[in-house]
């Protein structure tokens, strides 16, 4: 079986092949093709699997092209990581919207529309160029902002497209943790979009035990978006959070972190990666344990920012083991092989959520058979929830039509909507700073 990774000079590229080391299961990818437009970068993420690879017999054949129809061709899964601007593309949205006092993270608020607007024309053109070359693949993205990415290809790609998020998972498993549940036993309820969503219940043998844990302050405070929101907010919600929410509930505190940093997170993996791809093309370097280590600092400075700004301390280490590359092996998994799960996965809503249309891609809990993922229905969202899963998905709609058209006003109304942009004449603003940082956006007139 053959898989296509676009973006795959891309850092996480070796979590992708070391879970596929470990698949010794019959119909497991036998070829990796690995696609990105910078070949340094290709070549020093090539090493790290070849280090990887080093004694496994029947190590994945791994090849490299900057050739995207090449790549594309004969695939049977395509996952879909690529970034539109690199790290520096990153910074630039950071810097600008926090120039105007607002929000720049990668995929919430005015970076996260930045972001889409880059990424949306590629994206779609990467759907089409699928439906041409490689018209029976199945495309996993990976690319944030991922539910926004995930719905502009899916008008082309239908449900052929997946979008694949290790938030909720790691969400999942703590409160599992927490509760002293195995979380292979647990069913999550959570409903939302992706960087936006809730849990609101964790089932074993059918009974609740969320409450038990909102009911228990000690319990509540012991992990990681319990520190981070504290006990009482998650009491008055009634669940638990996607730490991306705190970006909503905590703006001015997160916005003031960010500005006292001295970089953004943007602006330091910036400079952190270019540090690992240039060393690692040293041959006398081992390039797998220079990304480990390089990886190790990038995952214990996560989300740095909001845990000053609530006073939540360092990560656990059982927090610092990721898991976005599990969750697409479970996926590719389930559909290759017919080996049914459940997967918290962003697909189109169908009827899930009866506030928002049949296309609108959304981040719940999926059935995944070998004819692809299937949204479970869920209660309805509660109201305080209803209202911003609106408002966000209106924005992320303005940006697919402000790509589709080409359109500023399109983007200066996506930037105005959007619940962290306090203003019309900010958004104005922030689109004038956007265009003059990223060539990319000169479609928009």
């Amino acid at each position: 079986m053959r898989l296509t990774i676009l973006g795959g000079g891309g850092f996480r590229v070796p979590l992708v092949y070391g879970a596929l080391l470990g698949d010794r299961a019959e119909g497991r990818v036998t070829e990796v093709v690995l696609h990105d437009l910078d070949p340094a970068r290709l070549t020093a993420v090539t090493r790290v699997l070849a280090e990887q690879a080093a004694g496994v017999s029947d190590a994945p054949r791994v090849t490299a092209t900057t050739d995207l129809d090449e790549a594309l061709t004969g695939a049977d899964f395509v996952f879909s990581a690529i970034r539109v601007g690199g790290l520096a593309g990153r910074a630039e949205d950071e810097r600008v919207a926090l120039a105007e006092g607002v929000l720049g993270q990668e995929t919430v608020g005015a970076g996260g529309i930045a972001y889409g607007l880059r990424t949306v024309p590629v994206a779609t053109d990467i759907a089409r160029r699928v439906a041409r070359l490689a018209p029976d693949a199945w495309v996993i993205n990976f690319t944030n902002p991922a539910g926004l990415v995930t719905e502009a290809m899916s008008r082309h790609l239908g449900d052929r497209v997946i979008g694949i998020c290790d938030t909720p998972v790691g969400l999942g498993r703590r409160i599992a943790r927490v509760l002293g549940v195995r979380p292979d036993q647990a069913w999550i309820d959570y409903v939302g979009l992706n960087h936006l969503g809730w849990v609101r219940g964790l089932r074993v043998a059918g009974r609740d035990e969320l409450p038990r844990l909102l009911a228990d302050p000690a319990l509540l405070g012991s992990f990681e978006e319990g520190r981070l929101f504290g006990p009482d907010w998650l009491r008055a919600l009634g669940a638990i959070p996607n730490e991306y929410l705190h970006y909503y509930y905590f703006n001015r505190e997160t916005v003031r972190a960010y500005q006292r940093a001295e970089r953004t997170r943007g602006a330091f993996l910036r400079d952190q990666q270019a540090g690992f791809y240039a060393a690692a093309g040293d041959p006398d370097v081992s390039a797998l344990a220079l990304w480990e280590r390089t990886r190790a600092e990038r995952e214990a400075t996560y989300m740095s920012e909001n845990r000053e700004a609530a006073g939540a301390g360092e990560r656990d280490d059982d927090d610092l083991s990721g898991g976005y590359e599990k969750v697409a092996l479970a996926l590719m998994r389930a559909i290759a092989r017919g080996e049914r799960t459940t997967l918290i996965l962003n697909v189109r809503n169908r009827h899930t959520l009866p506030v928002l249309d049949a296309d609108a891609v959304i981040e719940v809990p999926c059935l995944v058979d070998a004819d692809g993922a299937h949204p479970v229905a869920v209660d309805p969202l509660p109201g305080h929830a209803t209202g911003l899963v609106c408002a966000v998905k209106a924005v992320e709609r303005e940006v697919l039509a402000a790509a589709d058209a080409g359109s500023r006003e399109r983007a200066v109304t996506a930037f105005a909507l959007h619940p962290l942009v306090d203003s019309v004449t900010v958004a104005r603003r922030l689109l004038d700073g956007y265009t003059a940082a990223h060539p990319g956006l000169a479609y928009l007139r």
